[in-house]
């Protein structure tokens, strides 16, 4: 359950602000169809931190626990600093020009978007972290719904409400936490 709960609520902070948040307004704002932009939203999600659970659940399997500790605990320090530098959305894709529909380009640029993301080098951070494969990638997912499923629905109105710099700083130290209790051997 400690899996779960760590990997939704780590990527559920991590999110807000996150460029795949702005795709998610931007995809809400041009298409105004929540429903298949969601949907897409959660495939694109599930078969991309599926793959990076996969990822970190090998490393653990090729890696030694000390040298797993090492890496993990300089992992997430540096995912906290990371945290603290503002994502930007490269506008160069343009959803209209795209010939998927709406559910087929949220999917395609969603799963685009999420390669090498603050969220998904996480969910390998997490899934190496935790023997719980299956518990990291649904907590991994439904942070990333919960962070970005009203935005669609909602639009700019939810990013306004929440001060990002703060959101930000929580993250940051939570994953500063979590590189120092990897690099001390706690949990």
């Amino acid at each position: 359950m400690e899996a779960f709960l760590v990997s939704t609520g780590i990527v559920a902070l991590a999110e807000i602000g996150d460029k795949t948040q702005l795709l998610a307004l931007l995809l809400a704002a041009r298409f105004r169809k929540p429903w298949p932009i969601v949907l897409g939203i959660l495939v694109a999600t599930v078969a991309n931190h599926a793959l990076a659970g996969a990822l970190g659940a090998w490393v653990t399997t090729q890696l030694g626990p000390q040298v797993l500790r090492w890496i993990l605990g300089v992992s997430f320090i540096a995912m906290a600093v990371w945290m603290l530098i503002p994502d930007k959305l490269d506008t160069d894709a343009d959803p209209q020009n795209m010939r998927f529909g709406v559910f087929g380009t949220t999917v395609a640029l969603f799963f685009l978007a999420e390669m090498g993301d603050k969220t998904q080098i996480a969910t390998v951070m997490l899934a190496a972290r935790y023997d719980a494969f299956l518990s990291v990638v649904v907590g991994t997912t439904l942070g990333m719904m919960l962070a970005n499923a009203p935005v669609v629905w909602l639009g700019e109105r939810v990013t306004r409400l929440l001060p990002l710099r703060t959101v930000h700083s929580v993250s940051a130290l939570i994953f500063l936490g979590l590189g120092l209790l990897a690099l001390f051997g706690v949990g």
